[in-house]
């Protein structure tokens, strides 16, 4: 029977900043385990609000206890899955997503975000949350429905990248900030070493596609994942799916790049499900595939394609 495990938001537990294939894991689980953590919002002590008190007793404890890597995303110590090996794709089912803080913060910073010379007037918020009605406010009184997911999801990089930060998405996945990978949502990773070494942090309560300022209403989420080794699949990027669409994932420093590898990865999804050509299903996502902007701000932007899987 599978088991369900949980790693505690201890320091001990927590990496700040970095990736990397010779991270200790924190847990060794069965595949088909189902594993659940406590994740901080990305940032530094600079995010805290003004009031002191409000700040939780573990965002402290690990802005002040976790030394910091390259990167602004606290993540889990990886979780090492028996019998995953590099080649193989690790299933991500995303169990649940909920927030554990009452507040986030959103801000506009130095250099960062899709428009940055020109929004030089530097500010950060702190909308409150709402988490019984599921909801935030925003300081001038605008209520936002909450849509909470995880913007890092990944496995471990390939140890000959070494140490990566955990600002930039890449194959392994990590920093996507893709609002559709909530809960529902199916992840399929390509693994790169032996155990997969998965991991999963960062925090959103709502953000729009785009991310355009560099943040989403960063704030602290409970999550539980179950974890699959598949040896029947193989794949070079991230690929996802809901009950209803399949959904393509392309990460490249150009949009237009990115774009080209959502497309292709979902012609070669498409190709893979049905008897259609190639020809016949580029034809299909030219039909009724939706391309959409994920990202903009995390130096390789995505693009994620959704297609509905009534029509294959």
């Amino acid at each position: 029977m599978p088991s369900e495990h949980a790693i505690p938001a201890t320091p001990d537990m927590l990496v700040w900043g970095t990736l990397a294939a010779a991270t200790p894991p924190a847990l060794t689980v069965e595949s088909g385990d189902v594993v659940s953590i406590v994740a901080m919002p990305a940032g530094s002590a600079a995010s805290f609000p003004p009031d002191a008190a409000l700040v939780p007793a573990e965002y402290r404890a690990a802005v002040e206890g976790v030394p910091q890597g390259p990167g602004a995303h606290f993540v889990n110590r990886p979780v090492f899955v028996r019998g995953a090996e590099r080649g193989d794709v690790l299933q991500v089912d995303i169990l649940s997503a909920e927030p554990w803080m009452d507040w986030g913060f959103v801000s506009v910073m130095p250099l960062l975000g899709t428009l940055p010379d020109e929004f030089t007037e530097y500010e950060t918020i702190h909308p409150r949350i709402d988490r019984e009605r599921g909801t935030c406010r925003l300081p001038w009184g605008m209520e936002l429905p909450l849509d909470p997911f995880f913007g890092v999801i990944g496995v471990a990089p390939p140890p000959e990248w070494g140490a990566c930060t955990t600002n930039v998405p890449r194959a392994f996945g990590g920093n996507m900030d893709n609002k559709e990978l909530k809960p529902g949502t199916t992840l399929y990773l390509p693994v790169f070493n032996e155990g997969a070494l998965f991991y999963a942090g960062d925090g959103h309560g709502v953000q729009g596609d785009g991310e355009v300022c560099i943040t989403a209403l960063e704030t602290g989420l409970k999550g539980s994942f179950r974890l699959t080794v598949r040896k029947d699949l193989s794949l070079k990027m991230p690929f996802a799916e809901t009950a209803t669409h399949l959904m393509s994932i392309g990460l490249d420093e150009d949009l237009d790049d990115a774009a080209k590898q959502a497309v292709r990865e979902m012609v070669r999804e498409i190709c893979a499900r049905t008897n259609l050509s190639r020809n016949q299903a580029y034809m299909l996502c030219s039909l009724i595939g939706d391309l959409r902007i994920t990202q903009t701000v995390d130096g390789n932007k995505g693009v994620h394609m959704m297609l509905a899987k009534q029509y294959l």
